[in-house]
């Protein structure tokens, strides 16, 4: 798998939710702007919420943009086994019923599910539970996490 193209594929993602929350933003402040939504009384907060709306649609689309500007600056690294497990890693997990799964270690706000070939990559955080857990570790290594109740265990099978 070619981190580059993972990462190319997180920006068009990126770029399509940036286009989706700005069209919501525009949508919500024409709402709350528009002469038919002036409150009549103080019951009356449709323009109200469709203001809240809109900020909180702008404000959105500020945080993709800056997920965008990360992801621009990042420069995926090859694996280095002496750092172990680092930001721009792609790695193979194995749970213990044998399900692998495929994760690349990104910035924040790159957080979704992508496909490479026939196979699907998971995209993580170094924030997230688990893309701390594995920060640093190496192939071989078992890799745990808490969720609720339950610990996960898996084990690091390879790391690109």
């Amino acid at each position: 798998m070619d981190k580059f193209l993972l990462q190319q594929q997180v920006l068009e993602r990126l770029a399509e939710d940036l286009l989706q929350a700005e069209r919501a933003a525009r949508a919500a402040h024409e709402t709350a702007t528009h002469e038919e939504n002036i409150a009549e009384n103080k019951y009356d907060t449709l323009g109200l919420e469709a203001a809240y709306l809109a900020t909180g649609q702008a404000r959105r689309a500020e945080a993709i943009r800056q997920a965008m500007a990360h992801w621009r600056q990042f420069r995926p690294r090859a694996y280095d086994a002496s750092k172990g497990i680092q930001l721009g890693a792609l790695v193979c997990l194995i749970d213990a019923d044998g399900k692998q799964q495929h994760l690349f270690l990104g910035p924040d706000g790159g957080s979704m599910q992508l496909v490479s070939g026939a196979q699907l990559v998971q995209v993580i955080s170094s924030e997230a539970p688990l893309g701390r857990a594995m920060l640093g570790r190496c192939e071989g290594d078992e890799v745990s996490i808490q969720v609720a109740a339950i610990r996960q265990l898996f084990e690091v099978l390879q790391v690109h």
